[in-house]
């Protein structure tokens, strides 16, 4: 007896990140064909199992600014524009817990130290530098050496496993509001998904469970977009 498509009626918020990693991709299977049989298994989860997948146009326009630099081919556009919801979060009417503000300024306020420190061992390190070309770099001193890693490990510091953009924000207010479960390879979302009191999947994860999910259906009455 088939499982009644209501028990499998979820709602998932994606990330860029979803689609990018490799961890989705079979052996010798090329990043747009990884995206074309994901957006494929979205859409059967939604056709069969009434399973919805969103996006806030934050990150839509971050993920098609993404595959333009890839000239992937325009089925994929085609299939995610079918497929996935575009949504704006309500920003207004979902509410956040005054200790996910709290938290955030105070890990905020440890990573500014945390960039402090690391600027002035850089500049420490330039004040002993000599201005002039490298060894093996014709056109790099070791005064640039010096920037380049200051700017690697500020980033560092500053960014990761932080909440630290608006499609971030945004992502995790949409799945708040729907309260729908985020699909993320980004650390630093899946570290906010405790506070914010949502469900989270990685996104490595994601097209075996949708593949799970459509085990159940009726393969007589199961409905595919060929």
């Amino acid at each position: 007896m088939a499982t009644s498509s209501e028990a499998f009626k979820q709602r998932f918020v994606l990330d860029t990140s979803l689609f990018l990693t490799e961890e989705i991709r079979r052996e010798d299977e090329s990043l747009e064909d990884a995206i074309l049989r994901l957006l494929e298994l979205i859409a059967n989860a939604r056709l069969n199992l009434g399973i919805s997948c969103y996006m806030p146009p934050t990150i839509h326009d971050e993920f098609t600014t993404m595959l333009a630099a890839r000239d992937v081919d325009d089925e994929v556009y085609s299939r995610l524009h079918t497929w996935v919801i575009r949504k704006h979060p309500d920003r207004y009417a979902v509410t956040i817990p005054a200790n996910v503000v709290y938290s955030f300024v105070d890990e905020m306020s440890g990573r500014v130290d945390r960039g402090l420190r690391v600027s002035e061992k850089a500049v420490r390190r330039a004040e002993d530098a000599v201005d002039e070309p490298l060894e093996d770099h014709e056109y790099k001193t070791e005064i640039d050496a010096i920037v380049s890693d200051l700017r690697e490990k500020y980033r560092t510091a500053m960014r990761t496993g932080v909440l630290d953009s608006r499609e971030d924000f945004d992502l995790l207010i949409l799945a708040r509001e729907l309260d729908a479960g985020v699909v993320t390879e980004d650390r630093g979302i899946i570290d906010w998904t405790e506070d914010f009191g949502l469900r989270f999947i990685r996104g490595r994860e994601f097209p075996t469970l949708l593949e799970q999910y459509l085990t159940a259906v009726d393969p007589e009455t199961r409905r595919t977009i060929d």
